[in-house]
């Protein structure tokens, strides 16, 4: 995979940070310096924190789990929609629904609550309905595929999370913390980052620095399915090759059996076969020594 530079980085502005006043003192070490009263952010460390966590990202993909990411803010949402969709990860961004992780059972029955009405608009009883019921229910059909649309796929609590903005989305991170799911962040200057098992220092307002960092998570996770994809069909050619091996060794076996025992009929043949000519060569030996 290959690494963000310095001039990327740097020319997306991920090296802005907020006011002084609104610094957290917890985001010094990542901190270069301050320049008119704003942090400037040191992007070498972004640089080494980006490479950590998208490693990080990439095995758990790799591994077939799930990463959630979280941005419901205007300037990321897209963005952030855009990208994941490609690799086929879930995301959420509209209104966090609160226990979407502690409460996933919940969550889970009106995703499919939203299966449950396209089934029921394709029977009979539903062309019966009014024409209030039924723009009502395509009302709450709508409702519930903005809402829970994007992670219809998410049959169980997500291995990892990613988010946009960790004050914004503080209730996301304080649930996945209560269930040890690690988290992953772009952490502004006005953030906690020891909150974040692999936090990313950045700038997380501005749409260049959110969706070059986006990116380079989505990118490591399409390798790392990649990756899982070619060990997969690697596996079943190794297995093809072990039972085709086997069989060839099973019909060698067989074979040689087949040969052993044609060996010792012969032998068996050739036994008898002799045991009837004994008595004609004696025979023929008495006739000898009498005419002499």
């Amino acid at each position: 995979m290959e690494k963000v530079s310095f001039d990327q980085l740097l020319d997306a502005g991920v090296h802005f940070g907020h006011l002084k006043r609104k610094w957290n003192p917890s985001m010094a070490p990542y901190i270069f310096m301050e320049k008119n009263g704003i942090h400037i952010i040191d992007l070498y460390k972004t640089q080494a924190k980006l490479e950590e966590a998208s490693n990080a990202i990439k095995q758990i993909a790799k591994s077939g789990k799930k990463i959630l990411f979280v941005a419901t803010k205007k300037q990321a949402k897209d963005i952030v929609a855009e990208l994941v969709q490609n690799t086929n990860m879930p995301y959420v961004t509209e209104r966090w629904p609160g226990g979407m992780l502690t409460n996933f059972v919940t969550i889970r029955k009106a995703v499919k609550k939203m299966s449950i009405i396209d089934k029921m608009a394709s029977t009979p009883q539903y062309n019966n309905l009014s024409k209030r019921e039924r723009l009502q229910i395509t009302r709450e059909r709508a409702k519930l595929e903005k809402n829970f649309g994007s992670i219809a796929d998410l049959h169980k609590l997500p291995s990892a999370i990613f988010v946009v903005d960790i004050n914004k989305e503080h209730i996301a991170i304080a649930e996945a913390k209560k269930l040890n799911i690690p988290t992953f962040a772009i952490v502004d200057t006005n953030t906690n980052p020891t909150l974040i098992d692999f936090p990313i220092p950045g700038n997380d307002d501005a749409s260049k620095s959110i969706a070059l960092i986006v990116e380079q998570m989505t990118k490591a996770i399409e390798e790392g399915l990649t990756e899982r994809k070619m060990a997969r069909e690697k596996a079943q050619a190794d297995e093809k090759v072990v039972k085709a091996a086997k069989a060839k060794q099973k019909a060698d076996k067989a074979k040689s059996e087949v040969t052993a025992e044609d060996k010792k009929d012969k032998a068996v043949a050739e036994k008898q076969e002799g045991d009837k000519k004994a008595p004609r060569k004696r025979l023929a030996k008495k006739e000898e020594s009498s005419k002499e």
